[in-house]
């Protein structure tokens, strides 16, 4: 690597960092806003954990840097109720629900201790309901709306790169997925035809690479989307196609072949059956490449964007725990690492710092390449955070939801305010998926170290 090339990968490592601090920072005061609004008296505002490097106190709040800028948090006052009969229980059983029982009763008395006679009706708890929804929605909601803003500004000026119907590449034959692997194992081109290999559709009716298709079947076909669709249901059956060639028109008839084909999902990420194997599906198929075009859009046409990387990162929650062996599996093996699966901060620094320093890339590119990593990775803390477990904010709302339900219960039932839902009950849980997310988090700086997903 030479120094200009340095130079780009510390920058593009930089600029994510720095980008992912702020968007840590702006997470909180989402969570800030709202809770002084409400009149929640909030002691605490911190970005990162560890040892405070630096603080400073504005009314009644202190806000501060601490060592480990990996996360943060907006402690307020009366997150729990305080403990039953005002005095924390003791008893000298040591089976689970006695242990249970002592951690919650710590967790309320910790809470209760910052409770001053000034903060009746100041206290989280003693909000309504939908107000505690607000309040824990907001950190999410500030990362969809950067998000939003990021992507918006890249699909309306930088633009974004779809498939186009103009032929990138039309291969001359066609060479099945397990061929094409066997070939490769054996040091050859995985591509390359071969005496015996059945000819490709669509170099056999004439097209070239640079030809653009503007009829299928008889019907004029203006994305990729279109095309490839309709490609997909006519295996087997004689189809009309038409092509411009240097402004020239240009028809005739192919067959397309009935091929296996992986199975993708929203964002063309192949899906994985229960054997880890990819998923395939019979489809059409004629030996067309599509040539990548960029086209600018209208800045409102972020929102579909986002929603696809948000179904994206729920697929990866969904399957965490398999993604996860799967990593574990390639540190310790040749096994390559899945570019879609999860990836530690570690690991999308070095994927920015590799993309700032292409030198193929224009400025202009790797500004793109920059932004949208910081976009994606709010759309991550935005979908991560609703996970319904504490001590993620999608936790802290589901059990304000409860708490909603059995108050609207006991109500329609004529029974008395069962009152606030205890989440310190919910500690026990709180600790192990505390420690679940600190293990994989070790497990993926140690993935990214020793073996890094190779995007470039």
């Amino acid at each position: 690597m030479s120094a200009v090339e340095a130079l780009w990968f510390v920058g593009g490592v930089v600029v994510v960092a720095l980008g992912l601090a702020l968007s840590i920072a702006l997470h909180e005061v989402g969570h800030l806003v709202p809770a002084k609004l409400f009149g929640v008296r909030v002691t605490q505002y911190m970005v990162g954990f560890g040892p405070t490097v630096a603080s400073w106190r504005r009314g009644e709040t202190e806000y501060g840097i601490k060592a480990f800028p990996l996360g943060g948090y907006v402690a307020m006052v009366g997150m729990l109720p305080p403990p039953k009969g005002g005095t924390v229980a003791r008893t000298g059983s040591t089976g689970f629900r006695a242990r249970a029982g002592r951690m919650a009763d710590d967790a309320r008395a910790q809470a209760a201790e910052e409770i001053t006679a000034a903060d009746e009706g100041r206290q989280f708890i003693q909000l309504p309901v939908w107000k505690r929804v607000v309040i824990m929605l907001g950190g999410p909601f500030v990362n969809l709306l950067i998000a939003l803003a990021l992507t918006a500004v890249l699909v309306s000026t930088l633009g974004v790169a779809r498939p186009s119907t103009t032929a990138d590449e039309v291969f001359q034959c066609v060479v099945s997925q397990s061929e094409q692997q066997s070939r490769a194992a054996d040091g050859g081109a995985a591509q390359d035809c071969r005496p015996g290999d059945p000819a490709a559709p669509a170099y056999e009716a004439g097209l070239r690479p640079g030809d653009r298709v503007v009829s299928f079947d008889g019907r004029d076909v203006g994305s990729w989307a279109e095309l490839s669709t309709a490609i997909r249901a006519r295996a087997g059956q004689a189809t009309a196609i038409a092509w411009e060639r240097d402004g020239t028109r240009m028809e005739s008839t192919l067959t397309p072949l009935l091929t296996e084909r992986p199975v993708t999902d929203a964002l063309g990420v192949p899906e994985r059956g229960a054997d880890g194997g990819v998923k395939t599906e019979p489809v059409g198929f004629i030996g067309l490449a599509s040539r990548q075009e960029t086209v600018t859009l209208a800045p409102w046409e972020a929102v579909p964007l986002v929603g696809r990387q948000a179904q994206g990162v729920v697929g990866v929650i969904l399957a965490l725990p398999q993604r996860l062996w799967d990593t574990a599996v390639a540190v310790v093996t040749p096994a390559p690492r899945d570019p879609n699966g999860p990836m530690s901060v570690v690991g999308v620094g070095r994927i920015a710092g590799e993309a700032a320093a292409l030198d193929t890339a224009s400025p202009a590119d790797k500004a793109a390449l920059l932004l949208s990593l910081v976009a994606g990775v709010n759309v991550a803390l935005l979908v991560f955070n609703l996970i319904p477990l504490l001590p993620l904010d999608g936790g802290h709302v589901a059990g304000a939801l409860w708490e909603g339900l059995r108050r609207g219960w006991a109500r329609l039932r004529g029974r008395p305010d069962p009152g606030p839902f205890d989440l310190a009950v919910m500690m026990p849980l709180t600790y192990v998926v505390g420690a679940a997310m600190l293990a994989m988090g070790v497990l993926l700086i140690v993935a990214d170290i020793v073996k890094p997903v190779q995007l470039f």
